[in-house]
């Protein structure tokens, strides 16, 4: 909830502005001289009277754009040796299985990676920190380009996945600090759709790179994107000065927090079904629903085109009722997932329902800007942990989903494993909502 500070002026211009940014002032002069310098660097629960103001909408815009490259880096790299694994296998002389190895090298990096790095840059200021995040993204794929061998990739992957989390986790805090009132989760709904954009356009491109100039080319493309994402950063982020006040210490004060927890389990475990189902939704596709494998890609287009829809469309609801959101969109993967398993069947309803999975991915915005509201002042390490959870929640999927297919029960079988994750999610959010009516106290008469 925002409230207007005291001692502010606003005036604004009439003028048409991208839904957005509706509400942001063109103008603002503070008049509170005890006011932070850098809202960005206080809890969430000083957004309401700190969080700076941009001083017209394009400093949001060019912000948000500019975090946004940096998560549409990070999405093409994270995404496209899926595609290449063949190539990956016989250049360096391993199985594809073994090649996939660097996969899982990567996601480690960047459950392990997110909690670390959150906690050791405290006390850095946020654009320099996105820089560097940035930096060390661009040098990681650079390198992985010139890995020798396996042990070289894999070590390379892992380290290339070590800022994944801590920059998606800061970008948020600097995106929802600049916003107007009630547009937070939009605005971190435009720096997420980095990452989802990056499945319909940075990984083709990308991949097609790799495959007509070999694997290692993909990767410098990565990093050449990563490095104009830089330049962006800090030409289009404004200056943050560090919080005098943050520590190591503060923002392992996160892990005390009850309802961080709960939140980071209903991603864990609420967004483990999506995985369950798109882990294996080429062989699905062709061996249930009779696609040939010509058209996979086409399927595959509308998955991301449906995460970007339910990125946008998660956040606007988010801002408008963030815990209604959360509880609705686990109940839509609940439907969405169980249908599936019929509509499987049949190459134009799996389509569909394809597109409607990548949908799930609304809930991301809004879990994010959750983590905000709960995390007190240990903010950065709480956002960071957000897409930690998001990859725990990718093997946690993958593998129960691996787990119906061997035991026989069909390549559908994954829709049921994914309904089952949604509703073992609405139970961890049920847990959430009871833990919080129990610390707000008895309703008063």
């Amino acid at each position: 909830m925002f409230h207007r500070p005291c001692g502010l002026t606003l005036k604004i211009s009439l003028c048409a502005r991208p839904a957005f940014l509706a509400g942001a002032p063109r103008r603002l002069s503070m008049t509170t001289p005890s006011l932070p310098r850098d809202a960005a660097d206080a809890p969430a629960a000083a957004f309401s009277t700190a969080a700076p103001r941009p001083r017209d909408d394009r400093t949001l815009l060019r912000a948000v754009l500019a975090l946004g490259l940096g998560g549409f880096s990070i999405g093409t790299g994270e995404f496209v040796i899926m595609g290449l694994l063949p190539e990956v296998a016989r250049d360096i002389g391993v199985t594809i299985p073994q090649a996939g190895h660097v996969i899982s090298a990567y996601a480690l990096g960047v459950v392990i990676g997110a909690p670390v790095l959150a906690v050791l840059a405290a006390r850095w200021g946020r654009r320099a920190l996105l820089i560097a995040l940035m930096a060390v993204y661009a040098l990681g794929n650079f390198a992985s380009a010139m890995a020798p061998g396996y042990l070289s990739l894999n070590l390379l992957r892992f380290v290339t996945g070590l800022p994944h989390g801590t920059y998606f986790g800061v970008a948020a805090l600097v995106a929802a600090s600049l916003a107007p009132p009630g547009r937070r989760a939009s605005a971190v709904g435009l720096v997420m759709l980095g990452l989802t954009g990056a499945t319909l356009a940075g990984v083709p491109i990308a991949a097609a790179l790799g495959q007509h100039f070999g694997w290692r080319a993909a990767f410098v493309f990565v990093g050449m994107i990563a490095v104009l994402a830089m330049a962006m950063v800090r030409r289009g982020v404004p200056y943050m000065p560090p919080d005098a006040a943050a520590s190591p210490w503060r923002e392992l004060g996160a892990l005390r927090r009850k309802q961080v927890w709960l939140t980071l389990g209903i991603g864990a475990i609420g967004f483990g079904g999506m995985f369950a189902v798109f882990s294996y939704i080429k062989p699905t596709l062709t061996e249930v629903a009779g696609l040939p494998v010509g058209g996979v890609p086409f399927v595959l287009a509308l998955f991301g085109a449906g995460m970007v829809a339910g990125n946008l469309v998660g956040a606007r609801l988010a801002d408008r009722a963030l815990m209604r959101t959360i509880g609705g969109l686990l109940v839509w993967s609940l439907v969405v997932l169980g249908a599936f398993v019929f509509a499987a069947q049949h190459v134009v309803t799996a389509a569909l329902a394809t597109f409607l999975i990548g949908t799930i991915v609304a809930i991301g915005p809004a879990l994010q800007i959750r983590l905000m509201d709960v995390a007190g002042d240990a903010q950065t390490l709480a956002a960071a942990l957000n897409h930690s959870a998001f990859n725990c929640a990718n093997a946690l999927g993958a593998w129960l989903g691996g787990v119906a297919i061997t035991a026989g029960l069909g390549w559908t079988s994954t829709g049921w494993v994914g309904a089952l994750l949604a509703v073992a999610g609405l139970v961890v959010f049920a847990a959430s909502l009871a833990a919080e009516r129990r610390a707000s106290g008895p309703p008063a008469h």
